[in-house]
């Protein structure tokens, strides 16, 4: 089975190819390679991953898969506060031009969402068919194309599935655009203080990115296109005070400083998933957060 990943030189991209070509598929990543690392193309590389330059927003042709991975998306929520247009543009369009040319030539679709759709919970967990309320531009540019995607599956007969993922960490992620865990890691190596926006009390989903590997797998060989949504997280909320220690207690540096900074546009206060929805299709068993750090720091310092 040939598989395509748009992004597969990203963070969640790289790792999926990795996943799927451990298992024998034949992978190809497309990527700009505009915000890549060398980490992940190195990674891709030692797998024998072929990788092709390439911008999901001119992809005219899916013909030859059987399926493909829309990982491609611009992903920082503060730039997106900044940058807004550019989010709109670039994940918007890329997206419904994905899907349309696997409606087009029939391959199946795989679309990575984010838990940024929901904003601010009014329920915890958050359901699925929790109400949608993005606060920033980069969540309602994935929710957005949730809709392209819906509507393309009711017109071209597109089959797919949504991956509303929470908060994915694990190795290659960019320091530049990644989430808290990476930035922790990375000023906890240099010995650096960590850095918290707010009080430290906002809690989080964090989910091991060879899990959110495991579900896609799962789905590509029991073929559940099955045109739904699903949340895809652990089902249990860490606060960032709590991760912050848990950090420096896996790397050893337990007295680093920690600074607290005045809160960012955007951000959400508390968030975690109902996976209940997801686990009547698929047994998960996800990674306790300190075992998923202590492998993501394996990868980081093999």
């Amino acid at each position: 089975m040939r598989v395509l990943i748009t992004g597969g030189a990203g963070f969640i991209g790289h790792n999926l190819a990795i996943g799927l070509a451990e298992k024998g598929f034949d992978t190809v990543a497309l990527d700009s390679l505009e915000r890549s690392t060398e980490f992940a193309i190195g990674r891709l590389k030692q797998y024998g991953i072929s990788i092709v330059k390439g911008n999901a927003k001119a992809i005219s042709d899916c013909r030859g898969f059987d399926v493909v991975i829309h990982a491609a998306a611009y992903v920082s929520v503060p730039e997106s506060m900044n940058r807004p247009l550019d989010y709109l543009e670039n994940n918007v369009i890329s997206t419904a031009r994905v899907a349309h040319e696997c409606g087009r030539v029939g391959a199946r679709l795989i679309y990575l969402s984010s838990a940024a759709v929901y904003g601010n919970p009014v329920k915890l967990p958050i359901p699925e068919d929790h109400p949608i309320n993005p606060q920033s531009p980069y969540g309602l540019s994935k929710y957005l194309g949730e809709l392209v995607i819906r509507h393309f599956g009711e017109v071209y007969g597109l089959r797919y599935v949504i991956l509303r993922l929470f908060n994915v960490y694990g190795p290659g992620q960019n320091p530049a655009y990644a989430g808290v865990i990476a930035s922790f890691i990375e000023r906890t190596l240099r010995s650096e203080p960590l850095v918290i926006y707010g009080d430290g009390e906002q809690t989080r989903d964090f989910i091991y990115v060879g899990d959110v590997a495991e579900i896609v797998l799962r789905i590509i060989e029991e073929d559940l296109f099955d045109n739904n949504t699903y949340n895809v997280g652990t089902g249990k909320p860490t606060s960032i005070n709590e991760l912050a220690r848990m950090v420096m207690e896996v790397l050893g540096k337990k007295d680093l400083e920690v600074i607290h900074e005045r809160e960012r546009p955007g951000d959400i206060r508390h968030s975690y998933a109902d996976i209940s929805k997801l686990r009547s299709r698929i047994n998960i068993d996800p990674t306790p957060l300190d075992v998923g750090l202590r492998k993501t720091l394996n990868e980081i310092i093999a």
